[in-house]
């Protein structure tokens, strides 16, 4: 039997997402959990690898196992033997053909920025610390002309792997919550580093040291030693997977970003 779940964690602790030998990874927690339920080896594949430092809170993965075992029983029997900082929020059968990540059709991500004069302590790692004063609107509006289909070469990391570096980017906005700035980017997937990259470039236009058109520019010129910074990993976070509305998740695998990450954010000004 296939089954999905819907993940949650703060990853300050881990070195990413996939398992790797003498490491502490969310892939390794939760298959370890899994195993303890299943009473068999569980392996597992996720709808996006997210790096060491990296935040989800609508992560989705999927597993096989031939232990019958309800959906309550693997979603509370797992929470159980997992760490306080990683959690299954839903379990759910699929078919056999579901794939975690062949079948997603959009992968959202959300970065946020601490803009502030001093660090705190709530928001230590899990918010990228920026200084200097950055204009929301200015960043939002530099942004739009990543929208549709492009080459990103200009927003991967050096040592990205995947073979073809054009993406279908199909929304982005920038919001100010109070100090918070916002960024929240949409796309069928993402190339390595990516998001972080975005928000390097975004915050470069946001404090005026790049004008707004330099984003167009870089797209342009697919150089990524010519771009900005790669956005502390402490920032982002992996929000929400849409899969075809046949998938069979459950209803409330949704919506784009956590519900309860919106609850903690000052109100949008």
């Amino acid at each position: 039997m296939r089954i999905a779940v819907g993940l949650e964690y703060l990853g300050s602790a881990y070195a990413g997402w996939q398992r790797q030998d003498g490491l502490r990874t969310v892939q390794g927690e939760v298959e370890d959990a899994l195993s303890r339920v299943a009473d068999h080896p569980v392996l597992t594949r996720c709808a996006g690898r997210t790096d060491a430092g990296v935040h989800a809170t609508g992560q989705v993965l999927h597993f096989d196992s031939m232990a019958v075992r309800s959906a309550r029983s693997w979603l509370l029997g797992a929470n159980r033997h997992l760490p306080q900082d990683i959690s299954l929020q839903w379990v759910c059968p699929v078919a056999d053909g579901f794939h975690a990540r062949y079948a997603a059709m959009t992968r959202s991500y959300r970065y946020l920025i601490l803009n502030a004069p001093v660090r705190s302590s709530l928001w230590t790692g899990r918010a990228c610390l920026w200084h200097t004063p950055l204009d929301a609107a200015r960043m939002h509006a530099a942004l739009q002309v990543l929208v549709g289909r492009h080459d990103f070469s200009a927003f991967r990391a050096a040592e990205c792997q995947s073979v073809s570096t054009e993406r279908v980017l199909e929304s982005v906005t920038v919001t100010r919550r109070g100090p918070l700035v916002v960024l929240d980017v949409t796309a069928n997937a993402f190339l390595h580093h990516m998001m972080r990259n975005i928000a390097g470039a975004a915050l470069a236009v946001g404090e005026g040291s790049q004008p707004a058109d330099w984003i167009g520019d870089l797209l342009a010129a697919r150089d990524r030693t010519i771009a900005g910074i790669t956005a502390p990993a402490a920032g982002l976070y992996f929000c929400h997977v849409r899969y075809p509305a046949g998938a069979g998740l459950p209803v409330g695998a949704g919506p784009g970003q956590s519900a309860i990450m919106d609850a903690l954010l000052p109100p949008e000004r």
